[in-house]
């Protein structure tokens, strides 16, 4: 390695008495910049409060609920934060709100313990005093002498609400929460973080309150078709434009193996809203074909058992590496002994010899991975059982057993048929776990199954 000299220095010259100045991190005011413009329009913010929610101790199925609700009223949420319980943090995270949203949604804090602070420091943000209503301690009390139990200081506490505040009540816990405007055209709404009590008060009051304040315009309404088989990349080369649309929007989002179109629009009603989507979504599917398996709330395995079902057919399934993973797929389905018959776990290479007939031989020349295995083992399930498909899966799970011929993730699916047999060849990769690739595994040998009725429809 040859270092080279260059024709210049830097010299930095520091002062004891005269120290550089220390470095600010800017003003909270200043965090919004000409190219993140003030919304004027009304837009909502959901902040979430808790220290245990960032540990991950948690899963935040509120702010989900939430989002849920805001859009079937129509109201635009562009962010969501967690903060934990500490007051400067909080601050922070309301004074930015403050910049970009007009209604600000918290949950969390709002009980006796010390940690829960939420209204202090709203009221301390909002320059406002905290006042105890006689109408809370009242109810505090009685809740507590219900269960046989003496209304202490610590939970007297939640009786203390900001001035101004009205209160949103708390049918089934004992933290209420607030309805506030500390600002003209700023509103505020608290919630406890334990999810049965804030979903018992979103539709008791706060729904009453958007609804009579102007909040709710409409609704945002969202269609989400599945895809198998084909990669986000893929997919949004194939649907082209409609990710510029505005109205409705179009966005794609993988997990597991599966790809996600979501398809939004908002209009004054959900017929209206779908009136807007439909187009969209018939033409998205024209263009991706066998890709696109079903929308919202379809199942791969409810897909292919309403098409098995359509035709009056039916399937049995023999397994080796799932370990009865896609027989358990399928039956979570209910109805599907319409057309599922049963299956065999064929684990051990004793079993897909007595019970599936497999030729020993080709066991022992190819073994337990091989296409000629799966093959043979969709075609004895089928024949034993007596259905109309056998559907076979073999492979190496892992995350031990893997060979260099035979890596970890490799995967034969075999379905039999009175058409012939096939058989198709997956490699997962070693770097998904054993339990994505037995997920996965039994996802796609039923999405082969799926083209296979679908092609015949076609």
């Amino acid at each position: 390695m040859e270092f080279r000299h260059f024709p210049f220095s830097i010299t930095i010259e520091l002062s004891q008495s005269h120290p550089p100045p220390l470095i600010h991190p800017p003003q909270i005011s200043s965090l919004m910049t000409s190219s993140q413009p003030v919304p004027t329009n009304k837009s909502a913010e959901i902040i979430c409060v808790g220290t245990e929610l960032l540990l991950g101790d948690i899963l935040n199925g509120n702010a989900r609920y939430l989002a849920q609700q805001l859009a079937s009223l129509g109201i635009a949420h562009h962010y969501q934060t967690v903060v934990g319980d500490n007051p400067m943090r909080i601050k922070r995270a309301v004074a930015i709100a403050c910049e970009r949203a007009r209604l600000i949604i918290f949950t969390g804090g709002l009980g006796p313990t010390p940690d829960d602070l939420t209204l202090a420091t709203l009221a301390d943000f909002f320059d406002a005093e905290l006042s105890e209503r006689p109408e809370l301690v009242a109810d505090l009390t009685e809740k507590f002498a219900r269960h046989g139990r003496v209304l202490t200081d610590s939970s007297r506490r939640q009786a203390q609400i900001p001035e101004g505040a009205q209160i949103l009540p708390n049918p089934v816990g004992t933290a209420p929460g607030v309805i506030w405007e500390p600002r003209k055209g700023l509103s505020v709404m608290t919630f406890p973080g334990v999810p049965w009590e804030m979903k018992a008060m979103w539709p008791a009051t706060a729904v009453p309150y958007l609804k009579a304040s102007g909040w709710a315009n409409g609704v945002i309404h969202s269609q989400v078709l599945k895809f198998w088989g084909v990669g986000e990349t893929t997919l949004a080369e194939k649907v082209g434009s409609f990710l510029e649309a505005e109205n409705p929007t179009v966005a794609t989002y993988a997990l597991g193996g599966e790809v996600k179109l979501r398809i939004s629009a908002k209009a004054a009603s959900v017929s209206e809203a779908n009136a807007l989507i439909d187009p969209v979504a018939k033409e998205i599917r024209q263009r991706t074909g066998s890709a696109c398996y079903g929308q919202d709330e379809d199942t791969m395995a409810a897909v292919v058992g309403e098409l098995l079902a359509a035709k009056g057919e039916t399937l049995s399934v023999a397994e080796s590496c799932t370990g009865g993973g896609l027989g358990q797929l399928i039956t979570a389905t209910p109805g599907s002994s319409r057309y599922f018959w049963g299956g065999v776990i064929s684990y051990d290479n004793r079993v897909k010899q007595g019970v599936l007939s497999v030729d020993g031989e080709v066991l022992a020349a190819r073994g337990a991975v091989s296409l000629e295995v799966a093959a043979a083992m969709a075609e004895g399930v089928r024949d034993r059982i007596g259905t109309d498909w056998g559907l076979s899966i073999t492979g190496v799970a892992g995350p031990d057993g893997g060979s260099a011929d035979k890596p970890v993730g490799l995967v034969y699916i075999g379905l039999a048929s009175e058409a012939g047999t096939y058989t198709e060849k997956l490699l997962f990769g070693d770097s998904r776990t054993r339990e994505q690739i037995r997920q996965r595994s039994a996802l796609s040998a039923l999405n082969w199954l799926r083209i296979q009725l679908w092609g015949q429809n076609n």
